[in-house]
């Protein structure tokens, strides 16, 4: 996609504050001195079986991005891809009112959408909402002396695909699934009562490639401690077992020329750090003074998960460190 961007003109039009040259996860647009809009979409394939689960995730998912930015959500439209022909309309039903719980959860408003006759079922949304345009978080600007604070485990990728495979048994997944299907929400009502820098949320490059993109904004080099990093249940044993997913490959080769490996971690358990994220946490790049009572307040809103995965330091070229 980046390569195919490439022969497209960025706008000029000095209120598009952020647009496809970055790397952000959404595009915001300044309507007055305080209000700008934030303008995202996102859909996937069926992580889970359960259509219910299904709508809840790749809501979930798509709201995140506005989250990302510091927004606030206001309206969504459904994005539907739906073999109506092969599967039953019940499921359909179902897909869509877990979207629409979601969307009513984040406190946004579900205005349609549009559908389209497909042989996979593909699920998402159009969001819109609002931030101040001098309020606006991005994946730039992180600082020597921050730390990076991820909210949510990682491994949802492999743990997908360890399920359809049969790797994984459906109730080991589903103990799993609330986590996965949470708003950001809260996460991001916490952190904006602290410094934040820069914030991203992981999702399909996995966290060692949204940390690039941080550490590329930034124009610094980021140290991730891999034994804080917090894992979902299984999936390390899945990777020991031999399972991956189809993106862990072309997200380790984005970290060529970028990555240092010093932890003694295996080759398996490496991937970790590639693994796709489906509604993934965010990300926050916040002085390191700040961390420890961030990430109580955190803990204390229910992001039981919150850790302190990383640091920020000086590099004259942008990098990652795994230590």
């Amino acid at each position: 996609m980046s390569d195919a961007l490439k022969v497209l003109t960025s706008s000029t039009d000095p209120n598009l504050l952020v647009s496809f040259d970055t790397a952000d996860d959404a595009a915001v647009y300044r309507l007055t001195p305080e209000i700008a809009l934030v303008s995202t979409v996102d859909f996937i394939t069926p992580p889970v079986d359960d259509p219910y689960w299904f709508g809840q995730i790749a809501a979930a998912n798509s709201l995140s991005d506005v989250y990302a930015m510091g927004g606030k959500p206001l309206t969504a439209l459904n994005l539907i891809m739906f073999p109506s022909k092969i599967l039953d309309k019940i499921i359909l039903k179902e897909i869509l009112r877990g979207g629409h719980d979601k969307v009513i959860e984040a406190g946004a408003s579900m205005c349609g959408g549009h559908s389209v006759d497909d042989n996979e079922p593909k699920y998402g949304l159009a969001v819109t909402g609002v931030v101040h345009p001098e309020k606006i978080l991005t994946n730039s600007g992180a600082q020597e002396g921050d730390v990076l604070i991820l909210t949510k485990p990682l491994g949802t990728g492999v743990l997908f695909n360890a399920n359809k495979s049969k790797k994984l048994p459906y109730r080991e997944l589903e103990l799993i699934l609330p986590q996965v299907a949470s708003l950001n929400k809260n996460a991001l009502a916490v952190a904006l009562g602290y410094d934040i820098h820069a914030c991203t949320d992981v999702t399909g490059f996995g966290l060692a490639g949204h940390t690039l993109e941080i550490a590329k904004g930034s124009r610094k080099q980021i140290n991730l401690f891999y034994k804080e990093i917090p894992f979902y249940p299984n999936a390390r044993a899945m990777y020991q077992k031999g399972e991956t997913t189809g993106s862990n490959k072309a997200n380790r080769k984005i970290l060529d020329g970028y990555m240092e490996i010093e932890a003694k971690i295996s080759r398996r358990e490496e991937e970790l750090l590639f693994d796709p994220q489906t509604s993934g946490g965010l990300i926050f790049s916040v002085p390191g003074s700040q961390a420890g009572e961030l990430i109580m307040k955190l803990k204390q809103a229910g992001i039981e998960a919150a850790a302190q995965v990383g640091e920020v330091v000086s590099n004259a070229k942008p990098c990652i460190r795994i230590i």
